[in-house]
């Protein structure tokens, strides 16, 4: 971090609105402010937007700063506390990122794939699944209903990756030509 007489300087130049001096308070400062907004408020998307706002602030009131009053730091750092703290005294509504384990709850309502299922296309995508070899088959559903990612199914089947996008691939032109398509 720079030393105090560096950012009085460059506070000051940022009161006379010069952009380098901003970068150069914003890289010199910005981890540590981050660090108090988040230990505040212990949600890094709204940490994020706070920050951003601590900077506006900066910008704007640059000119209000006096060294003989406060370390540069200080003063920011008390910008950045008293935003956060704002923020939290703000009614919020609930994220899901306040309660991760409501992604593990199940959907009452019934999924696109499921409804799919229940048609025709469905029958005669049941029917072509069918006729993959199971191993394959479940791939594919892992892969294209339930999110697993390449990584997940070579994990899972003990599986260098590629051979995994191969089995994919091979499982994916068996369906189509099944279907018709």
């Amino acid at each position: 971090m720079s030393t105090p007489q560096t950012l009085v300087h460059l506070l000051q130049g940022v009161a006379r609105k010069d952009r380098a001096a901003f970068d150069d308070v914003y890289r010199a400062t910005a981890a540590k402010l981050y660090g108090i907004i988040l230990r505040i408020l212990n949600r890094r998307d709204i940490a994020d937007e706070v920050l951003q706002e601590v900077y506006v602030k900066i910008w704007d009131r640059a000119g209000d700063f006096d060294p003989r009053v406060a370390s540069p730091i200080s003063w920011m750092a008390a910008i950045a506390r008293n935003r956060a703290l704002d923020e939290l005294r703000r009614k919020r509504p609930d994220s899901i990122e306040d309660h991760p384990a409501l992604l593990d709850l199940p959907s009452d309502t019934e999924t696109a794939l499921a409804n799919v299922l229940r048609g025709e296309d469905g029958r005669r995508l049941h029917d072509c699944l069918a006729q993959l070899d199971p191993d394959r088959r479940e791939m594919v559903v892992l892969a294209y209903c339930d999110g697993f990612s390449r990584d997940e199914l070579a994990e899972k089947y003990n599986q260098p990756v590629n051979t995994v996008k191969t089995w994919l691939r091979r499982a994916l032109a068996q369906l189509k030509g099944c279907l018709g398509g």
